[in-house]
């Protein structure tokens, strides 16, 4: 998203350092395998949790490594215009709220593009304006797509699935200095419905942050350790 503000701190990195050495794992394991190629990675959470965060600094991790990352987000997939958004969500009481507002036939349709190297056009919303603008995306030589979004790792074709256990409640200060929506009324019922909505999804995840920006793997529910860079 244009004009987006992104709070990344130590914890953030921290996080994002664990998901890149799982991501390096995996590949590698692609690459004995013979299946090197395309890895995709899909970042969920609340509202506030660290999600554009942590997905901006795993893609530097990624990038000084000279893998080529591309990140999608999925706030740019909204079926309803950003400046008809709030009207439609209250008029319908806000049941519409969740998973089905986003346009997951044209985000599965750049995720293949991704697949396939084409270049396309991909919608991307700019925060000031509230409008939908067209970015011209050219997915050749890009090795590892990160999708971030609330419901992210719902998407099909993923590789990594990774799920930030932080509720709206407990990211309320990190929504405040983002400013991207007004904290009234409107904006908490909408959280709300959201939140059941994202925890549904948690148990899809292959790995977990926990509310200290811990990485654990749920299967063994033992954390992931950093390997610090010399």
């Amino acid at each position: 998203m244009l004009g987006d503000v992104l709070l990344i701190n130590d914890q953030h990195k921290s996080a994002a350092k664990a998901i890149f050495d799982r991501v390096l794992y995996d590949l590698k394991l692609l690459e004995e395998r013979g299946e090197g190629g395309k890895f995709t990675v899909a970042i969920s959470g609340e509202s506030g949790a660290g999600k554009s965060e942590i997905s901006h600094s795993l893609a530097l991790l990624l990038k000084a490594q000279n893998i080529r990352v591309k990140i999608l987000h999925t706030d740019n997939y909204y079926r309803v215009h950003p400046l008809d958004r709030r009207e439609h969500r209250i008029s319908n009481n806000y049941e519409l709220v969740g998973v089905d507002e986003y346009d997951w036939d044209t985000l599965h349709r750049n995720i293949d593009d991704f697949h396939q190297n084409r270049k396309v056009s991909v919608p991307c919303i700019d925060i000031i304006t509230e409008e939908v603008d067209e970015l011209v995306t050219d997915f050749n030589k890009i090795r590892v797509l990160v999708i971030d979004g609330l419901y992210a790792i719902r998407t099909e074709r993923v590789d990594l699935r990774v799920f930030i256990d932080l509720t709206y409640h407990e990211t309320k200060l990190s929504q405040l200095l983002r400013c991207k929506e007004p904290t009234d009324g409107y904006r908490w019922s909408v959280l709300e419905r959201e939140h059941h909505h994202v925890r549904s999804l948690m148990h899809l995840a292959d790995l977990h942050v926990d509310r200290n920006y811990q990485v654990v793997d749920p299967a063994s529910k033992q954390g992931i350790h950093v390997k610090r860079s010399p």
